[in-house]
């Protein structure tokens, strides 16, 4: 065998593989998609699930701040309007998933999570508003109330020293009475 006989049988098997090759591509090219938009498919499915729990989450940490601001008196309504936006989304967040339109499911799932997060936020800041405004009368309530201890007990001496005295006056100015009889 020489050289050029050597190339031209190369040049057979590299053709039948090229053909070959082409086959496989263009079967994988026609009978891919079907098994990978399925396993794409449920991996979206579960993307979307865990979207929408993250979302359900973040409704519950508002809800639950917005009760921790509600018990030490603030005024939540606002808070809560904006909480029911947000449940209003996560319902239609759910439809969406029931009805596997995945995109629409993810983009109100995502708004949902994106407003009850900012709900949270807002809660914590009205609670801590709220604490400081507590903290600051009762530093008010503490320091009035020194202040007229203070004040009463100064009071109590100035009120004393002038009633002792007028009673040292009194004493003083009144002339004392023999009495006979006695020894």
């Amino acid at each position: 065998m020489n050289i050029f006989e050597i190339k031209r049988l190369c040049d057979v098997d590299s053709m039948s593989f090229s053909k070959l090759f082409f086959v496989l591509f263009v079967l994988f090219v026609f009978v891919g998609p079907i098994f990978v938009s399925k396993t794409f498919g449920a991996d979206s499915e579960n993307v979307v699930a865990s979207v929408i729990e993250k979302a359900e989450n973040s409704v519950v940490s508002a809800y639950e701040a917005i009760l921790d601001a509600e018990q030490i008196g603030a005024n939540v309504s606002d808070l809560l309007a904006q909480l029911n936006v947000a449940g209003i989304c996560l319902a239609n967040a759910r439809a969406f998933y029931a009805l596997g339109d995945f995109e629409n499911a993810t983009h109100f799932a995502n708004l949902c999570y994106d407003i009850g997060e900012e709900v949270r936020s807002e809660a914590v800041e009205l609670k801590n508003e709220v604490h400081k405004l507590w903290v600051n009368a009762i530093w008010l309530r503490m320091t009035t109330s020194i202040v007229g201890v203070i004040f009463v007990v100064f009071l109590s001496f100035l009120v004393w020293g002038i009633f002792k005295r007028r009673y040292q006056k009194r004493i003083l100015g009144m002339k004392p009475e023999v009495v006979s009889g006695e020894s």
